[in-house]
Order: C-alpha cells, then structure tokens, then sequence
C-alpha cells in the first residue's frame, strides 16, 4: 500500500517534531512526484523575516525523503536510507508560501531495485526545487540519499 500524505504528517508529528511545529506539510506524492509545503511565519523566520534556511531544508529533504520512503515500502524489503550529502542554493528571499517539488521517483526506484538485487549499497542524488505562489524559484536542494538493504 502506497504512503499518502496524511500518513506522512503524522509520521513527521510522531518522529520530526521539528518539521511538523514548524508547519511543514506533505501535500502529495505519487510514484514520481511528492511536494510539500510550508508557510513562512514567526516561528520559522530569520531576523531578516523570511524564511529560515533550515526550515526550507527540511521542506526540500522530506519531499525527497517521502518518494524514498514509498519505494522503501512498496519493495517489501528492510532498506536503511540515509542523506550523505546536500547542497543548496537560494535565489530569492523566502516569504508567503512555499512548495518544495521533487520529481526523481524514478531514480530512486531504480538504486532501491539494484540495492534488493545485489545488496550492496547505492547512492542517489535527488533534486527538490522551492517556489513561491508566484512561481518564483527561491532555493533548490540537492540530497545525496544512501540505500542499503539491512541484514
């Protein structure tokens, strides 16, 4: 069975309290896709009122982290995910609402399948994009997520 968003949010509830009290919200997610969304407010902004680099960091990674947990589970196997690496860059001052698109589904299903396959570890390199309402980029984050089979 597939992972939905509401499962999400209350995963993030329940094990990133960061995440969820700073309003972070999964909105949805297919095989491909998953974007989440975060609103700028007090208690996530930076003295320059906007929003902090580390809430959208945690925006980003966790849309790039829902399509690893999906395939995680639809592969019916015990698979460790990891982020090795991240790299970020920001274009705009963050205010208003942001959404966090990642499209890399298909890469990471391919390194969980070769992980299951060969049971040795893969690495892959997933890309979530931040826009405003206007459809203004503000920040792009790159995560290196690690997969291995446990045991």
């Amino acid at each position: 069975m597939a992972l939905t968003p509401s499962k999400i949010n209350i995963f993030t509830f329940l094990k990133l309290p960061s995440a969820w009290w700073t309003g972070i919200r999964l909105k949805y997610i297919d095989e491909q896709k998953a974007i989440t969304t975060v609103k700028h407010r007090w208690v996530n902004q930076n003295p320059f009122k906007s929003m902090f680099w580390a809430v959208q960091g945690m925006a980003a990674e966790l849309s790039t982290g829902a399509l690893v947990m999906n395939e995680i589970q639809k592969s019916g196997k015990k698979v460790s995910m990891l982020v090795a690496n991240n790299k970020a860059t920001f274009t705009k001052k963050a205010t208003g609402r942001i959404n966090f698109t990642c499209e890399d589904g298909e890469q990471i299903a391919v390194a969980i399948q070769k992980t299951v396959d060969t049971g040795e570890g893969q690495t892959c390199w997933m890309k979530s994009v931040g826009v405003n309402k206007d459809g203004v980029e503000v920040s792009t984050f790159h995560f290196e997520w690690t997969v291995k089979v446990k045991g």
